[in-house]
């Protein structure tokens, strides 16, 4: 969000996913889409089948890479050096939108002369990439006439996060592929409300809509709208900084609703640290989960065919869920037990339905004015912007202006990732997901077909480094990071490049996140999942 918010002024995917069907080009980086967004994976590659061109950017061999023309094995955490190398070769080459550039962005001389250091020889040097491969990449995406990037969380979860996105959103309004049909920048959400959870404030900087927090007439606004006299001009914590601020006894109190940050969130054992300090720790969530285990209070949610609401989908498309059962025992909605929890803190809230609150939404709300109870109801969804109930929503965002004005190109300089290997521990362990498990496995490994496709952890590893090191196939190895170790059984696999290991932090039993680094950017706070120095022995 931070990072397009900054370049266009709109931090969500900028066009719709049944655009994918009429583009000429996927530029596909920091995405394992077939595995992670299968349905969003399946466009692209129905597209493909079609004649699109498809260019994907990844250290992994990932299924997706079958089906690209050009595979651009980076070392990890060299993307900014990446984009900014294509960006020099089309500056270079004149194959940038000159006319879109002068009349619709600002800092381009400024762009220019930082990527112009980012040769084709130069990028080859820090990223791996050869410089040739990177050549035909660039001409490729500046010469199509519809080409969609899209990225995940291979761009954001580095300490370079934020730098990442502004990057790819560079490159996308240097070759004028923004504010077109089936072109954009398009970051694909992890879970399918993420989008709607920040449109509704649920960041420490912003209230619904993205309207800032230290904004004067925004919190008059909303002072007004909930009947108080004032509200803190105060931004608050991100999750990281706030298990910091836990850890140092500044934070007494922690509300968890739908998170488990004991097995996703990095160096586990400070986590666990964190969470003990807490004077009071409050989880809301439809499982005992490894971080509801910890808590003082556990409120029993109901779960999304147990309760009526909305969702905002990846491409912003808001959709009515309806309830089908009833919620088990004495499980709830998640917005009655807020309101009860509101009510019995000195602050009272009445709301009869979600409906109601779906209409406040739309009265402080521009983006969603238009979005109402009745209108969704007779409808596929609505995508914001939508400012009344005449507006048929946006199907692409920045068609004539950006929404800030002008986009403004921010160029980044290239930055190592925060840990990098060294001569003691020599490989970088990079983490994700897997086709048939899910986050930390709070709900897919109560599925039995999905605990019998997928029942243990592993530790990919290439078989020039397993041989090495006398590792075969299945054999049980130990991760060492300066964090702590874990024991888990090895794939030898081609699909990590050498001295890269891949494993995942869905399972409770081999928890990965006590090796991650909880370095994070200093922008978003996000942490740098994606890349820290470990290493790696056969267990005798």
């Amino acid at each position: 969000m931070a990072g397009l918010a900054a370049t266009f002024g709109s931090g969500a995917m900028t066009n719709s996913i049944n655009e994918m069907d009429e583009a000429e080009l996927f530029f596909v980086i920091g995405s394992n889409t077939t595995e992670q967004h299968p349905l969003i994976g399946s466009r692209v590659i129905n597209a493909v089948e079609r004649g699109a061109r498809l260019i994907v950017v990844d250290p992994r061999d990932i299924p997706l890479t079958r089906y690209a023309h050009m595979h651009l094995r980076q070392n990890i955490g060299t993307d900014v050096a990446v984009l900014n190398g294509l960006m020099n070769i089309i500056i270079e080459e004149g194959l940038y939108d000159r006319e879109y550039v002068e009349t619709r962005t600002e800092g381009f001389d400024e762009l220019k002369r930082i990527v112009g250091r980012y040769t084709p020889r130069v990028v080859e040097q820090i990223s791996g990439i050869r410089a040739d491969d990177l050549m035909l990449a660039a001409r490729e995406y500046a010469r199509t006439g519809k080409a969609m990037l899209l990225y995940a969380m291979g761009i954001t979860q580095h300490t370079t996060g934020t730098d990442n996105v502004k990057t790819c959103a560079n490159l996308a309004m240097l070759t004028g592929h923004v504010g077109r049909p089936s072109t954009g920048v398009n970051p694909l959400r992890g879970q399918n409300n993420v989008q709607g959870a920040c449109d509704m404030g649920g960041l420490p900087v912003v209230y619904t809509g993205y309207q800032k927090v230290g904004d004067e007439p925004v919190i008059q606004k909303f002072a007004g709208a909930w009947g108080v006299d004032d509200l803190d001009k105060t931004p608050g914590l991100t999750i990281t900084t706030m298990m910091e601020a836990a850890d140092k006894g500044d934070l007494k109190a922690l509300y968890v609703m739908g998170e488990n940050p004991y097995l996703s969130d990095p160096d586990s054992k400070h986590i666990e640290r964190a969470l003990s300090n807490l004077d009071l720790l409050v989880v809301q969530d439809i499982f005992l989960s490894e971080t509801a285990a910890l808590a003082d209070v556990v409120l029993p949610a109901a779960c999304f065919a147990e309760k009526t609401g909305t969702y905002t989908n990846t491409e912003r498309r808001v959709q009515l869920s309806r309830k089908a059962v009833d919620p088990p025992g004495s499980a709830r909605a998640d917005w009655e037990i807020i309101q009860d929890v509101c009510t019995r803190a000195g602050y009272p809230m009445s709301y009869a339905d979600p409906s109601e609150i779906m209409a406040e939404i739309n009265r402080v709300t521009p983006s969603y004015a238009g979005i109402t109870y009745p209108r969704l109801e007779t409808g596929y969804g609505l995508s914001w912007p939508c400012p009344n109930e005449e507006h048929p929503g946006t199907a692409y965002l920045h068609k004539d202006r950006f929404s800030k004005g002008l986009g403004t190109f921010l160029p980044c300089e290239f930055k190592p990732m925060a840990e990098p290997p060294d001569t003691e521990y020599d490989f970088i362990l990079t983490t994700g997901r897997m086709y048939f498990q899910y986050h930390t496995g709070t709900m897919s490994r109560r599925v039995g077909i999905l605990e019998r496709e997928a029942p243990e952890p592993l530790v990919e590893i290439n078989p020039e480094d397993a041989r090495k090191l006398g590792i075969r196939d299945r054999d049980l190895v130990e991760i060492t990071s300066r964090r702590g170790a874990v024991k888990i059984k090895a794939e030898v696999t081609a699909r990590v490049p050498r001295k890269v290991v891949f494993s995942t932090f869905h399972f409770h039993e081999v928890p990965i996140n006590l090796l991650t680094i909880p370095a994070h950017d200093p922008v978003s706070g996000i942490p740098e999942y994606k890349g820290c120095a470990v290493k790696i022995r056969r267990c005798a």
